[in-house]
């Protein structure tokens, strides 16, 4: 620790669940001893396929799923010898919309801080209303809303005991841009501020631009956990894209035996990998054709591309151990 803070916002070692089978379906192990410890002051990916596991991991850190083995902790603190003080040290803001629609935000935010045990004179039911946009409902029922502003008081309703920990699951699905936008903003000001935040998303974009480290879960394993630039760069493929002067009728000579393309927009797509082909040499094969250049650029691998491949590389894995 540092000045009396952990190293560590949340930590799992060899956390473990499996669902009871049924008389129509085995037993499914949701999570199959994870380890994994999320950096305090990080904003921290959480990715996965649907079922991968990721909602169950929180969900035993949010009390809702008893794990069946392993250790985890919250802000340094073991959820099981003190789920108190564990669970007073994170905030939640869940998937579903969970709320009772005959309270106003303002009543609801109240409830909230009276659950987690605020002081009336420590409420900061305003300061947080008016953070999210919502200070003109104030006094609204929460079923007169609108989708996008019960989303906002989810994350509202995980602030009110001030949180050092907060988990965002899913928060923008079904949300419009202008209110994507505004809640990543109110987000990063957050983390700036020292909150860590946890993030699962299937907005791989979202994730690439916001996050400092990346979890990737699949099957219930964590198949990489890494730095957002660490795991970038596991595909070290790079694509030279060439737009010709002239149209091509087929992909130049000195290409023989490279992954090249001719695209649908007449662009010639040239992948390659780093350390086997430079982008001079390339220019220079493509100029030795007798081609010549109108515009060119490079594209690299996103996080999109990385997720696919390592949870390809799980689900082939998973596979072969099975079949």
């Amino acid at each position: 620790m540092t000045d009396g803070l952990p190293e560590f916002a949340l930590e799992a070692c060899g956390l473990k669940k499996t669902y009871p089978g049924t008389k129509t379906a085995p037993a499914k192990h949701a999570l199959k001893g994870v380890d994994l410890a999320v950096p305090r002051g990080s904003i921290f990916g959480l990715l996965g396929p649907n079922g991968a596991g990721k909602s169950t991991f929180i969900n035993i850190f949010a009390g809702l799923v008893t794990k069946t083995e392993g250790t985890a902790k919250i802000w340094g603190v073991d959820i099981d010898k003190k789920p108190r003080e564990a669970r007073a040290g994170i905030g939640v803001v869940p998937q579903e919309l969970n709320m009772d629609v005959f309270f106003t935000p303002a009543e609801t935010l109240e409830l909230m801080a009276g659950f987690y045990g605020v002081p009336k004179a420590e409420r900061r039911t305003d300061e947080i209303l008016e953070a999210m946009g919502l200070s003109d409902k104030r006094n609204a029922y929460v079923r007169q809303l609108s989708g996008g502003m019960k989303r906002r008081l989810l994350v509202a309703k995980a602030l009110v005991h001030n949180p050092p920990v907060l988990v965002l699951d899913e928060p923008t699905a079904g949300v419009d841009i202008e209110l994507r936008r505004q809640l990543w903003e109110y987000v990063v000001e957050l983390n700036k501020q020292g909150v860590t935040i946890v993030l699962t998303t299937h907005y791989l974009e979202e994730a690439q631009e916001l996050c400092d480290q990346i979890a990737i879960v699949n099957h219930g394993e964590v198949v990489a956990c890494e730095s957002k630039d660490t795991l970038l760069k596991r595909l070290d493929k790079k694509t030279l894209v060439i737009e010709p002067a002239e149209p091509l009728e087929a992909v130049p000579a000195g290409f023989e035996g490279r992954d090249a393309v001719i695209r649908e927009d007449g662009a010639l797509a040239v992948t390659y990998r780093y350390g086997e082909a430079s982008v001079a040499g390339l220019i220079e094969t493509f100029h030795a054709s007798g081609a010549r250049i109108g515009d060119l650029r490079t594209e690299e691998a996103d996080l999109e591309d990385v997720f696919l491949a390592l949870t390809y590389q799980a689900d082939a894995r998973d596979a072969q151990e099975t079949g």
